[in-house]
């Protein structure tokens, strides 16, 4: 889409943006791009660039600044990632003892948060869910189901499922009893690998509610287990970026609490390997609108079982927090495993 001049001035203004916190002209761009081009060809290819999204012009200045889309294509096109120092390679590795499984994850994500000078946060390692023994189903309204789920091990969890449709009495028993006689001390991580494919031979409105139970009796055993460690939160007032806007960062903070919801957010990086980038709205919470999250799976004997991540402001140096994930994710898996 772009040609080498327009990449080059993109990476310019990203770069000279996140270093300076200050919208970038085209005398700056032609200083430090390298580029022999005349002002007049620069503010041309700086209006093409804000015509496709990439930058935008703030009231207040003659410069411009990278869009979300701007730092999109810097992250996964243009960005020169920074090897560790060896200090600071030292210091991760220094502080990752695999005595105590816990320690090892807060230390984790101090370390996250000292490195980067932003938020560090480490989701746990899963727990595998525990076996059901039976399910069951009572209708208290319309749209509204008492889930009772028994462990194997006698532990009973009740649930309220809301629902879109109105199900009766013999469907409710017909689900419980599918359940019950097909999955039945299965545990409910075994039961979802197997459920959406085997659930087609049901009529969809039963395949909603099976789902929903499944769900809501995983968050049920779930619950009482720390989701994840979030250290530096502090270091977010000091950014500028974040600060300027008071209300907006106390409901960033709020987010933090709200677990579930940004669990949901480090659960998307265990679904692919390597480095993940959520700029902006990528995350899906319009919260971190003005945030950036960069997150890493790491591993227990080669199975993932939790997330690292690093939240700052979009205007982050990603060169440099891409590597300080990478490695802690990296070096807590081998602290895990080898725990």
């Amino acid at each position: 889409m772009l040609d080498r001049r327009a990449k080059i001035l993109l990476k310019t203004l990203v770069e000279r943006y996140i270093t300076e916190g200050q919208p970038v002209g085209s005398r700056a761009l032609s200083r430090y791009s390298g580029l022999d081009l005349s002002p007049a060809t620069i503010r041309n290819i700086m209006s093409d660039l804000e015509e496709l999204g990439f930058i935008s012009s703030p009231h207040t200045s003659a410069g411009r600044v990278p869009t979300p889309r701007g730092y999109r294509i810097f992250v996964d096109t243009l960005l020169t990632i920074k090897p560790l120092e060896q200090v600071e390679l030292s210091q991760i590795e220094g502080n990752l003892h695999p005595d105590n499984p816990q320690r090892l994850i807060s230390s984790a994500s101090q370390l996250l948060s000292q490195l980067s000078h932003f938020a560090g946060v480490v989701a746990s390692p899963r727990r595998k869910s525990a076996a059901f023994r039976h399910i069951e189903f009572l209708s208290l309204s319309e749209k509204r189901i008492l889930l009772i789920l028994v462990t194997q091990d006698g532990n009973v969890q009740n649930r309220i499922l809301f629902t879109e449709k109105t199900y009766s009495p013999a469907q409710l028993t017909m689900a419980a009893n599918f359940l019950n006689q097909n999955y039945a001390g299965l545990s409910l991580d075994d039961i979802r690998t197997r459920v959406q494919q085997e659930l087609k031979q049901l009529h969809q409105d039963m395949t909603a509610l099976m789902t929903a139970a499944l769900e809501a009796g995983d968050q049920a055993l779930n619950e009482n287990t720390e989701n994840y460690v979030i250290s530096g939160e502090k270091n977010l007032l000091d950014s500028i970026d974040l600060a300027s806007n008071m209300a907006r960062l106390r409901e960033l903070f709020e987010l933090f609490e709200k677990k579930t919801l940004f669990v949901q957010i480090l659960d998307m990086s265990t679904r692919a390997q390597g480095v993940q980038i959520f700029i902006g709205g990528e995350s899906g919470a319009s919260l971190l609108d003005e945030c950036s999250v960069v997150t890493a799976p790491y591993s227990v004997d080669g199975q993932i079982v939790g997330t690292v991540g690093v939240i700052g402001p979009t205007r982050m140096a990603y060169e440099r927090v891409i590597p300080i994930v990478d490695i802690t994710a990296k070096l807590l898996s081998s602290a895990l495993s080898n725990n």
